[in-house]
């Protein structure tokens, strides 16, 4: 008699996935805001908007991944933090724009769903959620055997925020001279994994410490993607300040110019902050050029703030009062 299949038998457990759904839901729900409609498990995610108080309402919107640095948490066996990095990312990217976050959708992606695993790294998307003030209304949890390795599993996700038409922040103001505040970042972000891994698992293991650090390898590979939202929220208030640049892949040097108008660009003084020394690690056992150093990494400043030259002080001031350390690092001149 020939053997019958079931979906399960090809490595997709359906109930498995419901489960995950059902633990995690306390856990959603405590990121709603009072515009969420309905309820984790829908079709569709609900949010009911309200532009009354925007003249001209713009919805902004960013989808991003956590791309290689997944494969240190594979290593490390600890996933919390991933969907943290995720969701503050692609807050920044609405932020440096102007907007406020209002909700947010995961799509998590694996070969064979470990329940314990979703549940971590759900833990994380709903502690970044609930810290920058966006809902989680929906996402995707998806089992394809075949696709990933045993433990492995991929990250997406999609953010929506809100900014008056007149509130943009284009960078369309930005003039020669004004000058380049940068805030300092937590580490890599999520960019330059690929680079960083290869270098540093062809000297270290995972949980090795090297010479003059106190954390592990996976530890320092490992730290949070830091959300710039609530600095962004009080900068864009202040006299001068004209636009913000996320530094994420490309470094700072290349997305910084995307908010220079034509005509013009950043020009960075590499020697005017003191760069982390993880940098200084991946570069010297890698023998990593500095212009490579330059393009995959943030080298330890994650957000830069234009401002004109007049409001220098009393930006730096007020960045002082917030607790922020922040570096002049370059200016904007003719291209």
């Amino acid at each position: 008699m020939k053997k019958s299949f079931t979906y399960k038998d090809s490595g997709v457990d359906v109930k498995a996935g419901e489960q995950l759904v059902d633990s995690i839901k306390d856990m959603v729900r405590s990121t709603y805001r009072a515009e969420v409609i309905g309820d984790i498990g829908g079709f569709g995610g609900l949010f009911r908007a309200d532009f009354s108080s925007y003249a001209k309402p713009v919805l902004v919107s960013s989808v991003d991944g956590v791309g290689t640095k997944l494969i240190v948490a594979f290593k490390q066996k600890k996933y919390d933090t991933v969907g943290q990095d995720l969701v503050n990312h692609c807050v920044n990217d609405i932020a440096v724009c102007g907007a406020e976050p209002l909700f947010f959708m995961d799509y998590f992606s694996t070969g064979k769903l470990d329940q314990k695993t979703g549940r971590e790294v759900l833990t994380g998307f709903t502690k970044a959620c609930r810290e920058n003030g966006c809902a989680l209304i929906g996402g995707e949890t998806a089992e394809m055997p075949d696709i990933y390795k045993d433990g492995e599993f991929d990250l997406a996700g999609t953010i929506v925020g809100i900014v008056d038409e007149d509130k943009l922040l284009s960078g369309s103001d930005v003039r020669e001279g004004d000058l380049l505040i940068g805030l300092e970042s937590t580490g890599l972000h999520t960019n330059g994994y690929s680079l960083a891994r290869k270098v540093l698992f062809n000297e270290y293991d995972i949980n090795d410490i090297p010479e003059g650090f106190s954390e592990t390898v996976g530890d320092l590979l490992l730290r949070i993607h830091r959300s710039y939202l609530e600095v962004i929220r009080k900068l864009k208030k202040s006299e001068g300040v004209k636009a913000f640049s996320h530094i994420t892949g490309g470094g700072i040097e290349g997305n910084t110019k995307r908010v220079v108008p034509s005509g013009l660009k950043p020009r960075i003084d590499w020697k005017s902050w003191e760069v982390p020394a993880l940098f200084t690690l991946i570069q010297t056992k890698g023998n990593v050029p500095d212009q490579a150093m330059r393009e995959a990494f943030n080298l330890g400043i994650g957000l830069v703030v234009i401002v004109s030259k007049e409001s220098k002080e009393s930006v730096l001031s007020y960045l002082g009062k917030l607790g922020e350390p922040a570096h002049v690092i370059g200016r904007v001149i003719k291209s």
